[in-house]
């Protein structure tokens, strides 16, 4: 089984691109199933209905969120009815939506966990770790054959460490929220396939998706400036992670930079 990840949706250039390209990269790369996050996609924060049906009827199996799932008030029209739709697990229990989803593909049941870290991310979240155990736990009582997470955080340490807690436990950890793909895709020799980052879908020409010169004003200036995705030509950046159908182990990691 191939099984593809797509970094970060940046902005409707990112929506776009992902649904000019993904078709052609599916069947290039013999995908069977595709994870979108798409936490970025609505302007650069939260997603909507429409643009969750866009990737959803381009190529996505799920979509996963991050810390700006709530960006765009129209989610929570549509979350609770989408089981093809993630929002981080170590949110508070009462939220709405679901951390995690269960969906079916060769004969296969696969569990998606979203998780965000707690480094630098700005708020206030149950353990990462605690809670992937938890899920993890829940989804193998439901009959899981797969479990990938999608781990979004900042701090590549806190991406690495959840790699190694999970690395017998999990099938597949990938990091997002950066958007800049890494280059320490590894297999662990229990199988498991990691990557800290998977990259971003969007502006090629940015500051991770961002407007070059709104975003050089905070940095010279440190006056607040409204961030605003850039315009231009799109780019997206995906790893492939290829599993054994009869161990369902990781035996090889493609990135992907079109």
């Amino acid at each position: 089984m191939n099984i593809l990840a797509v970094g970060d949706i940046v902005g409707q250039i990112g929506v776009d691109y992902f649904e000019k390209n993904i078709s052609t990269l599916k069947k290039e790369y013999n995908i069977d199933f595709t994870i979108v996050n798409g936490e970025n996609s609505e302007r650069g924060s939260g997603i909507n209905k429409a643009i969750f049906n866009t990737l959803i009827s381009s190529g996505a199996d799920v979509v996963t969120m991050g810390n700006h799932t709530w960006g765009k008030k129209d989610i929570f029209s549509f979350i609770d009815d989408e089981i093809r739709l993630v929002r981080p697990a170590n949110y508070a229990e009462e939220l709405v939506g679901r951390g995690y989803t269960i969906l079916e593909c060769k004969g296969k049941k696969i569990g998606i966990i979203n998780l965000i870290g707690r480094v630098d991310m700005g708020g206030s979240f149950d353990c990462p770790f605690k809670k992937a155990d938890k899920v993890i736990d829940d989804l193998k009582v439901k009959g899981v054959d797969i479990i990938i997470i999608d781990f979004h955080a900042e701090a590549t340490a806190e991406k690495i460490a959840l790699g190694y807690y999970l690395k017998d436990k999990a099938t597949i950890v990938f990091g997002t929220h950066t958007h800049v793909q890494t280059n320490d895709d590894k297999i662990y020799d229990s199988g498991m396939g990691y990557i800290t980052d998977i990259g971003m879908t969007g502006p090629r020409e940015s500051i991770i998706g961002m407007d070059i010169n709104a975003a050089l004003k905070r940095f010279l200036t440190q006056i607040p400036e409204r961030y605003q995705v850039a315009e231009g030509p799109g780019m997206l950046d995906a790893v492939v992670f290829t599993l054994d159908d009869t161990t369902n182990q990781v035996t090889k990691i493609v990135k992907i930079r079109a």
